[in-house]
């Protein structure tokens, strides 16, 4: 392959949730840099001086040596284009207004690949800034010129398009100092705030307590009208058109003047108030039609235009909203007025900003003709010149914050109106001489109630006090002082499953309707809603999202943190159930402290209050206690071999046959663990510890201790674990056992069973390591009496066989005896010819890939779903395997 001259990338992807790089929304880019990867950027001729020509702000940049000037002082030393590209990107970002830090440059492959991480805030900016830079750069490298304000300029623009809208970012800020987790939908200002049972759904100010026939009445201005008329609400006279005739008919029998509007429009598009003349009626139903299905012409009352932002029963701020307007200094024409009433920083495009930019367009110029004026009049001084009739935030106008001074009538007619639509959340507007006395004194009307109202002008209006009126909206969404939605995380090398399972059942018990997600499916209550591995944050993102799930329990793999970081933000209890060799060799996790590093995300991702459960007896629970900022729980099967307890953490552990939990002011003596079928009367030890770590999170949780005894003893169905069949004179056992430490745990639990000769159908998945794999067949081979070995269906980029002769050419090499073992490419193959092949009194382990099948397969010849350790298969003592 050629050497390119060119930056390019390789793969980009999202981190939107936490994640092994950060607890921040990142992304990953990986590329290539061809030459550049031997040519640091001091010997590329005039690179430095015209990246930090373009880019000022590199010239302060920290960098990594954490101090003013670092990133110039490595640039002077000589550094990598990928770092720079870093770099770059971050400062793209800062330069569009948004504060992101965050970034990591690492070497995938000697000499010119890498990874680069950088933390972004808007997911569409922080994905073309990457491009962006990438050609930049590249324009440097060819010494040509590049157009970086044309770049930024085009930057802003798609940036602003992809924010949450001023309502809906000020409801999200204020969930989140609840601690209330928000999820985005899409790119548009739809999110989702909270989980489960206890999410909303909101879009600007519209949520989902707004059912969707009162927002269809709400856009509807003439039934609208009706309805508050029908419940004595004063609303203005008017009738509904769809000409310009019936217009003109229309205002005659309303009275001049008049008010023209759409019929379903909103943020005031469409509305021509004050109207006199037939030809000034036409118009506007013109401009009317271009926004609605008709018109409603109705009567023009004289006041001053008021918004009542009603939350529930309650009013929560009150503005008069001020047309878009420009006041004359004797010098400036009206053009240059409003240009320079725009430069106020405070105002932007459409909605990103406090105030919106004043448009010179065709209502302007309609209004100005009106007036009889044009953009190039010079205003005389003080004179105040009206660029619309309509006081509306979207098209440049102003808002007075008057919520202090509201009648305590209008008020109640604002609710009424509300009420009466059915809206939780309404903008109601009042056009009233003076909004602190009763509108059936001043012969005030109502004229809109609108559905998903814009608050910016409460939030940040031109003059008087801001109120925070996205906190009455959230108040009313979580009612309760505290939100609480039970979330469980686990992971670990082995036992995830079993863990997660019991936990859910016991949660259970408790009455709630609780959602899990593991390798064998996602679970609502007892019901499979979807069948395969979901222990991904993709599973755990969807079953968050469901609204009849109470609490969760989610299984939480290595792959899909490694992947895409975390579907959840924080727990309440993290658990790790072990870290050993498994997976190693894959997506740069090559050690087990690498391993421990990314499986720890589960607890770091803890809330302060929370716990993090881990395991006292794991050589890698000291390093990752050190990432721990929660309440920390230890658990263990044997105290006497644990490797660290810090003082006064709650530990959970095995004594005397029974579980006990040891708190700083109580000891608490649980249950015998044969009472707890799942452990086989005791005698599955890895069973053991997975009943430990489960007490573990449950007691974090607070759940009553009898009903943890009561959960713990009726927990029957852990499917495809330890499954034990009876078919004539033998068993068979099914097991997910998948690396060394699974095996292990099978062949411990079978050495405390009586049995003639202990048969394996063996296998492993392509994605581990030849060394792993190897490991695993020395224990085959001095463990088994007989071997299948199997192929898995899924060769996770293997050869076809290749996992298969390599557990064949280790176990022979150990001088296995070849006429003892055998090689199938299907494991149902392998299990039918063990089973065919079988004596009385053997015991068959099969090491599955699916489960199905092979107890399909057993089921149709007749097999017997025993417990572990029937009456007639007498117990052995206690098997160390080395």
């Amino acid at each position: 392959m050629m050497e390119s001259n060119k930056i390019q990338i390789l793969d980009h992807r999202y981190y939107r949730g936490r994640n092994i790089y950060s607890h921040k929304p990142v992304m990953k880019m990986i590329v290539d840099i061809g030459k550049y990867g031997l040519i640091p950027t001091k010997e590329i001729p005039g690179f430095n001086q015209k990246l930090l020509s373009c880019f000022p702000g590199l010239k302060t940049n920290y960098c990594s040596l954490g101090y003013e000037g670092g990133f110039l002082e490595r640039l002077e030393e000589g550094t990598y284009l990928a770092h720079v590209l870093e770099h770059t990107i971050l400062e793209m970002q800062a330069m569009l207004g948004y504060e992101v830090s965050f970034g990591r440059t690492r070497t995938i492959e000697e000499p010119s690949r890498y990874y680069l991480v950088y933390q972004y805030k808007n997911e569409v900016c922080g994905l073309e800034c990457g491009k962006a830079a990438v050609f930049i750069l590249n324009r440097f490298l060819d010494n040509k010129e590049v157009d970086i304000e044309g770049f930024l300029d085009y930057l802003g623009e798609i940036s602003i398009n992809a924010e949450l809208g001023p309502s809906t970012t000020a409801i999200v800020e204020e969930a989140r100092k609840r601690g209330i987790p928000v999820t985005r939908i899409g790119h548009e200002s739809l999110v989702r705030i909270g989980y489960g049972k206890y999410s909303h759904l909101v879009e600007s100010t519209l949520t989902d307590l707004t059912s969707c026939i009162s927002a269809d009445i709400s856009s509807n201005k003439q039934l609208t009208k009706s309805m508050l008329s029908e419940n004595k609400i004063p609303v203005p006279y008017g009738k509904t058109v769809y000409s310009e005739l019936s217009a003109v008919m229309a205002a005659g029998q309303v009275g001049l003047p008049v008010v023209i509007k759409p019929i379903d429009g909103n943020q005031g598009k469409g509305v021509s108030l004050n109207l006199n003349s037939e030809e000034e009626i036409k118009a506007a139903y013109r401009n009317a039609a271009k926004f609605g299905t008709g018109a409603v012409v109705e009567q023009y009352v004289k006041g001053k235009d008021f918004r009542v932002l009603v939350v529930g029963d309650r009013v929560c701020a009150v503005a008069e909203r001020l047309p878009a307007c420009v006041t004359g200094d004797g010098i400036h024409t009206i053009q240059e007025l409003i240009r320079l009433k725009n430069s106020d920083p405070r105002r932007g495009e459409a909605h990103e900003k406090p105030l919106t930019k004043i448009r010179l367009d065709e209502v302007a110029l309609d209004e100005l003709k009106k007036q009889k004026k044009k953009p190039e009049d010079v205003p005389e001084k003080g004179e105040t010149v009206l660029l619309r009739k309509n006081g509306n935030l979207s098209t440049g106008g102003t808002a007075t914050d008057c919520t202090d001074l509201i009648h305590p009538d209008n008020a109640e007619f604002a609710v009424r109106a509300a009420q009466v639509i059915g809206l939780d959340v309404a903008g109601v507007d009042f056009v009233t001489e003076d909004i602190s006395r009763s509108i059936q004194e001043t012969g005030g009307v109502i004229v809109e109630v609108n559905t998903a109202p814009g608050i910016r002008m409460h939030l940040y209006p031109s003059e008087g006090i801001p109120r925070n009126v996205a906190k009455d909206i959230v108040d009313r969404l979580f009612p309760q002082t505290e939100y609480c939605f039970p979330i469980v995380s686990v992971t670990g090398t082995n036992g995830k499953t079993t863990t997660v399972r019991m936990i859910h059942h016991v949660l259970s018990i408790t009455g709630l309707n609780v959602g899990m997600t593991s390798t064998c499916g996602t679970y609502i209550g007892n019901k499979c809603v979807c069948k395969g591995d979901n222990s991904g944050p993709r599973s755990a993102e969807s079953l968050l999202s469901d609204q009849t799930v109470e609490a969760a329990v989610l299984e939480t793999a290595r792959g899909g943190i490694v992947r895409e970081g975390l579907g959840y933000d924080l727990a309440d209890v993290g658990v790790i159930t072990n870290i050993a060799d498994d997976h190693l060799g894959l997506n740069g996790v090559e050690t087990l402290e690498d391993l421990a590093f990314v499986k720890s995300l589960v607890v770091e991702a803890v809330k302060k209050d929370g716990h993090a459960v881990l395991n006292a007896r794991d050589p890698m629970t000291p390093t990752i206690l050190k990432r721990v900022h929660s309440n920390v729980i230890l658990f263990s099967g044997h105290p006497a071999k644990d490797v660290f307890v810090p003082k006064g953490c709650v530990r959970v552990y095995e004594e005397n046959g029974g579980i006990v939990i040891s708190a700083p002011r109580e000891r608490l003596n649980l249950i015998q663990i044969s009472e707890i079928p799942v452990t086989g009367g005791g005698l599955i030890e890895c069973n053991i510890e997975n009943c430990l770590a489960a007490v573990s999170a449950l007691y974090a949780l607070r759940v009553p201790l009898e009903v943890i005894r009561k959960g713990l003893k009726s927990f029957l169905m852990n499917t495809g674990r330890f499954d034990l069949f009876r078919l004539g004179g033998f068993h068979v056992m099914l097991d997910y056992g998948h690396n060394r430490p699974g095996y292990e745990n099978v062949i411990k639990a079978c050495g405390r069973m009586e049995h003639e000769r202990l048969i394996g159908v063996i296998g492993m998945p392509g994605d581990r390591s030849d060394a792993a794999i190897r490991d695993t067949a020395h224990l085959c081979a001095k463990s088994f009496d007989g071997i299948y070995v199997k192929e898995d269906e899924d060769l996770r980029g293997r050869e076809k066989g290749e996992v298969a002769d390599l557990f064949y050419r280790t176990i022979t090499g150990d001088g296995f005896p070849k006429d003892r073992i055998s090689v199938f490419e299907r494991e149902l193959e392998a299990l039918k010819n063990a089973v065919a092949q079988a004596k009385d009194g053997d015991l068959i382990v099969a090491f599955y890939e699916k489960l199905e099948p092979l107890k399909q397969y057993l089921e149709s010849a007749g097999a017997e779903k025993v417990g572990f350790c029937p009456p007639e298969m007498p117990r052995r003592e206690k098997v160390q395997i080395s």
